[in-house]
């Protein structure tokens, strides 16, 4: 399982996700799920990746073979495309295509195996946005209403970006929410695990401004979870019950 989230707002863009897989309670790896593609000046895109791995990691692989292919126009490469709506297109055709092969092959030994992404970015001259690519390669897109996606395991992370994030969210404070919110995550579910990765897009930037990798003992994300911790033990005890 896995946990990712992508923020649209005002200032810019925020994505963040776990980076734990496994096949089994004896069988867990780490592995990124958070991919990162820019022509800075012209075009920043981010990726986001919950599901199979073999599925993720198959589409990530073409996504990036079409970009390195010379011969690559805006049909088949995702930084040649006109817009950020062709790109979600091109990855979504990108990834039923490859949810389609798999499928086949695990049909014979009675699996399946399905996939969803976050998809984020920015062209040159073109708004921000936000798409949620599901299995069949269909989309929604984050709005002013609903400006953040999840994917994963996010019914844990939720309750705090219900009640924070709004258009108008600062960065600074964008970036705290969906970090608290993984730390919700973190606490509730084993199958979601550090490191994490994080990057930022700020509007009109056209590069990744900021991306980090948090290491399971990084002190600044303990002092963030002991912090939201406290806090919530503190507003617990000032509540009257009714």
């Amino acid at each position: 399982m896995t946990y990712c989230v992508g923020l649209l707002l005002d200032e810019g863009m925020v994505m963040l996700s776990d980076t734990r897989t496994n096949a089994g309670l004896d069988n867990i790896a780490t592995y990124r799920k958070l991919f990162t593609f820019e022509e800075p000046g012209e075009k920043v895109i981010m990726i986001a990746t919950a599901g199979s791995l073999s599925v993720t990691q198959t589409v990530l692989a073409r996504l990036t073979e079409a970009i390195d292919d010379p011969d690559a126009d805006e049909r088949t490469s995702i930084m040649k495309a006109p817009s950020m709506l062709a790109v979600a297109q091109l990855i979504g055709d990108t990834l039923a295509d490859v949810r389609q092969d798999v499928a086949q092959k695990l049909d014979r030994m009675n699996q399946s195996a399905s996939a969803s992404l976050l998809v984020a970015g920015q062209r040159k001259d073109g708004a921000m946005r936000l798409f949620l690519v599901y299995p069949e390669g269909n989309f929604i897109e984050a709005t002013p209403d609903t400006p953040y996606l999840q994917i994963g395991e996010h019914k844990y992370g939720k309750p705090i970006l219900d009640r924070v994030i709004r258009s108008e969210t600062r960065l600074e404070d964008a970036e705290k929410a969906v970090l608290l919110s993984m730390d919700s995550t973190l606490r509730s579910n084993l199958s979601v695990g550090m490191p994490l990765d994080l990057a930022v897009i700020e509007r009109d930037g056209l590069c990744i401004a900021r991306e980090r990798r948090i290491e399971p003992e990084d002190a600044g994300f303990q002092a963030l979870s002991r912090a939201w911790s406290d806090a919530l033990r503190d507003s617990f005890q000032k509540i009257e019950p009714i």
